[in-house]
């Protein structure tokens, strides 16, 4: 089994994480996932994993399809490879209109389209292949790769609803899933297909006040959930009716109001909250629905963060 933890850790410097990586390995983590948003780039973490500590996995989810040009996309994803042979995954998405659209200044046209052709572009890069085509979203004239892959890695597709759950399924390695319950995983694989990888992050708090873990996944959903994409991927998955006051109350500006219309069992069903055994029992879940590779994103209430990355090692 694979157990996976999200990078880098808040508070700590990249330079620090050299001796959290070993302790991660030492504690039972098998992988070492990123992300790319408004903190550091989703690749820089992983090749400093890469090069300090052997015994990791590394993954990104996601990177953005929009935000490199294809050659640099392809230059990055092989580079890590070529650090990290057999240990690295690549994950590919759209992201968002705030991410793609008001924080680098690049039309957020299509992202269903260019996600799939950035996905047709690296298989074919990192194959080899000298590349003259023109795309529906962009063009590439004569690329190549001058350092050949020995060790192309997996390339999942963050995935949220059935159009990109069946690309991956049907052109990447498998999904990476994000936001949902270990109830909805079967919704999802559905799509997705048996045979293909299926990665998630999962937000754990890890703490028995559980009070004061739904006060912030509270926050959390209805900072999350309002976006669109996300907004859309629980319509797919049956919370209309549930998360509609939350909208309502978001649209009109009333953020208290959005928060307080979230029902605890929907908290409890999309925040992994309790104690280390119980938040454990929690992943399993994830697991036995088809999830290979969960990943966690700790959210230390209350507790120091080394005593909870501990905690909830695998056993």
């Amino acid at each position: 089994m694979r157990y996976g933890i999200t990078i880098p850790f808040d508070g700590v410097t990249l330079a620090e994480h050299r001796e959290w990586f070993t302790r991660l390995a030492d504690l039972g983590y098998t992988d070492v996932w990123s992300s790319e948003v408004d903190g550091v780039d989703g690749f820089t973490p992983l090749a400093l994993a890469a090069a300090w500590e052997s015994r990791l996995n590394l993954g990104v989810a996601v990177a953005p399809a929009f935000t490199r040009g294809a050659g640099l996309l392809a230059m990055t994803v092989a580079a890590l490879a070529e650090a990290a042979p057999g240990r690295f995954t690549m994950g590919l998405g759209a992201s968002s209109a705030p991410v793609v659209e008001r924080w680098n200044g690049i039309a957020y046209d299509r992202p269903y389209q260019r996600t799939r052709d950035a996905l047709r572009f690296l298989n074919r890069a990192l194959a080899g292949e000298k590349i003259d085509d023109v795309f529906d979203t962009f063009e590439v004239h004569g690329f190549r790769l001058s350092r050949p892959v020995a060790a192309v890695p997996p390339i999942l597709l963050g995935a949220l609803r059935p159009g990109m759950l069946r690309l991956a399924g049907a052109e990447a390695d498998g999904a990476i899933l994000n936001w949902l319950g270990a109830n909805d995983v079967a919704t999802c694989r559905a799509e997705v297909g048996e045979s293909k990888l299926i990665a998630a992050r999962l937000f754990v708090i890890p703490t028995a006040d559980a009070e004061a873990a739904r006060t912030i996944g509270r926050r959390m959903i209805s900072s999350y959930l309002t976006v669109e994409a996300y907004a859309e991927f629980h319509r797919w998955l049956g919370r209309d009716e549930v998360f509609a006051p939350m909208w309502d109350a978001w649209a009109q500006g009333d953020r208290k109001g959005a928060n307080a219309a979230i029902p605890d069992a929907v908290v409890d069903e999309l925040i992994i909250h309790g104690s280390y055994d119980a938040c454990r029992e929690h992943v399993e879940r994830y697991v036995e629905a088809g999830v290979a590779v969960p990943t966690l994103a700790v959210i230390p209430w209350g507790v120091d963060l080394a005593d909870a990355v501990a905690g909830l090692a695998p056993r």
